[in-house]
């Protein structure tokens, strides 16, 4: 089964927590045990599993990746004066492969995915969920 979900963002750079909307492909593809693939689809934009009790995680994310990779001195800026963004989402990586287990995403009590804007705001991202089941 494969279900796209579109997500706004809000700002140039952010974490949106998309776990609820997974999780909801998840239960509508009644898959009892498998994987679900979760790609974003864009150069400018990543996919992260991280703590999601605490807010301050998600801002240490950004703060770390802008104190990595700034802004304005990449030779892509020069296109359009996103060459951060490109950078960013490249370390963070497009892709996430979570487990399925009896019908449930197998994250740990700490754990949610999130869509990584690098380059927003976006009137739309698409992330393609792909769910597929165990061999019996």
């Amino acid at each position: 089964m494969r279900k796209i979900i579109t997500v706004t963002t809000r700002e140039r750079e952010t974490l949106v927590d998309i776990t609820e909307q997974v999780r909801q492909v998840v239960g509508a593809s009644g898959i009892r045990d498998g994987i679900v693939s979760v790609y974003v689809q864009g150069a400018t934009a990543a996919l992260m599993i991280q703590e999601n009790w605490d807010e301050s995680v998600q801002t240490d994310v950004v703060n770390l990746l802008r104190k990595l990779i700034p802004r304005g001195i990449w030779l892509h800026d020069q296109q359009d004066g996103n060459g951060d963004a490109h950078l960013k989402a490249g370390l963070v990586g497009p892709s996430e492969a979570i487990p399925i287990i009896d019908g449930k995403l197998g994250l740990s009590t700490w754990q949610n995915i999130f869509l990584c804007e690098f380059d927003g705001p976006r009137s739309e991202r698409h992330v393609v969920c792909t769910v597929i089941q165990a061999a019996p």
